[in-house]
């Protein structure tokens, strides 16, 4: 099976670009999919399921790779409780098979046996304002977030995505080493940028597959 993992900066544009390739390619999609059924299994609501996975929960536990999952098995907390279901369902994604494009949820760590080709998404800090800015304006205006707020959604949910990869790598977050291709979205129309990220993918592939 190919495996393509999309991780992302907050407001990178890395959501949009992990669904168009899937389209693109055919493939099946993961997203939102995850969070919706550890909803359904622990009938919450999905966003409280993402609010309470967003704030990782990794602050007791020591940035030690081999160590983290065994510790949080012995946590009782909730948010461990779906962290750990969620590598649960990553897992049986990967052995039904198919062809996929998994966005986020740290599945290029958590599925590193199954190969896959990891995508990193980001953009500068602008570029990233911008897109949340026009997504907010699909919303009601009395819930619409300012400039500020956004800015300060952006760099908590960086920071927490950043602890969550160093507890699972031992890695900082960004670090090129780990990705096999880093996609700047900055001044790109991420609709544009598919196409070629679809074809270095299946090359990406065939070149895995052969060696």
């Amino acid at each position: 099976m190919r495996i393509i993992t999309v991780s992302r900066q907050f407001g990178s544009g890395g959501r949009e670009l992990g669904k168009r390739l899937a389209d693109r390619l055919g493939w099946d999609y993961y997203d939102k999919e995850i969070l919706e059924t550890l909803a359904r299994e622990h009938g919450m609501d999905a966003e409280y399921v993402r609010k309470t996975l967003s704030g990782h929960g990794w602050q007791n536990v020591q940035l030690t790779y081999r160590n983290s999952f065994s510790h949080l098995l012995f946590d009782p907390g909730m948010r461990t409780q779906l962290l750990v279901r969620e590598r649960e369902i990553l897992r049986q994604i990967a052995q039904i098979g198919n062809d996929c494009v998994i966005v986020g949820r740290d599945a290029d760590v958590i599925l590193q046996e199954e190969r896959p080709f990891r995508v990193f998404v980001c953009a500068d800090l602008q570029a990233r304002l911008r897109r949340c800015l026009a997504h907010e304006e699909k919303r009601p205006e009395e819930l619409r977030l300012s400039d500020k707020q956004i800015l300060r959604n952006i760099r908590r949910i960086d920071k927490n995505r950043a602890r969550t990869r160093e507890v699972l790598t031992g890695k900082q977050r960004g670090d090129a080493s780990a990705f096999d291709l880093t996609v700047n979205t900055t001044g790109w129309n991420v609709k544009k940028l598919v196409p070629a990220l679809g074809d270095f993918a299946l090359r990406w592939f065939e070149e895995r597959d052969d060696g």
